[in-house]
């Protein structure tokens, strides 16, 4: 990083942004194996949101990858600056007074725990997405564990690269008993509750 740089303060602050807004900027990071149904409840999370007038922003692992981070692979050195990209995203629309949801396998706790300190812990909600491996793997929506299991696909979480469970999330979500409008109730139930 280059020393010459200064923060520029501008004239509207987050506060500012948010009070227009009417809304509490969060960041609803969302984690969980490939197939867990991060991407599904991620739509209908803003759905909800968007029919109740807020605003928000859903930032989803493969377009992210198709546009920001294109230029990364699946190693874990790539998947870590893959979480540091998208984190320091997400900071910039919480100062722009949106709620950000965000869908990423984000299989490391060290990464998901370093979103936390860059987006600021009072604006961040880990939901862990808990769907059992033999599951996603059932569903398998893009064929991605076929591939894997057929070692066409190296480095894939779950079958030869880890995926740390949180161990405190603030939401845990069981997609073989919630379903989709479920889901994204209790996490609005949990970002509207004004002690968390």
């Amino acid at each position: 990083m280059s020393e010459n740089l200064v923060a520029h303060t501008t004239a509207v602050n987050a506060e500012r942004r948010s009070l227009i807004k009417n809304q509490r900027p969060t960041v609803i990071w969302l984690t969980g194996l490939s197939g867990a149904g991060k991407s599904s409840i991620a739509n209908a999370l803003e759905l909800a949101l968007c029919n109740e007038g807020r605003h928000t922003y859903l930032l989803d692992g493969d377009n992210v990858r198709l546009g920001l981070c294109h230029d990364l692979g699946f190693s874990d050195k790539d998947r870590i600056e893959n979480i540091r990209r998208i984190s320091e995203v997400a900071k910039l629309f919480i100062d722009a007074g949106l709620i950000v949801i965000t869908a990423f396998i984000s299989p490391f706790k060290r990464d998901r725990a370093l979103a936390r300190e860059v987006i600021g812990a009072e604006n961040f909600v880990e939901v862990f997405i808990d769907t059992p491996l033999n599951e996603c793997e059932r569903r398998d929506p893009k064929g991605l564990y076929k591939k894997a299991r057929q070692g066409l696909i190296a480095n894939f979480t779950g079958i030869d690269s880890a995926y740390e469970p949180p161990e405190d999330p603030q939401i845990v979500i069981n997609t073989l008993e919630d379903d989709l409008q479920t889901a994204a109730r209790r996490i609005i139930d949990f970002i509207n509750k004004p002690s968390r």
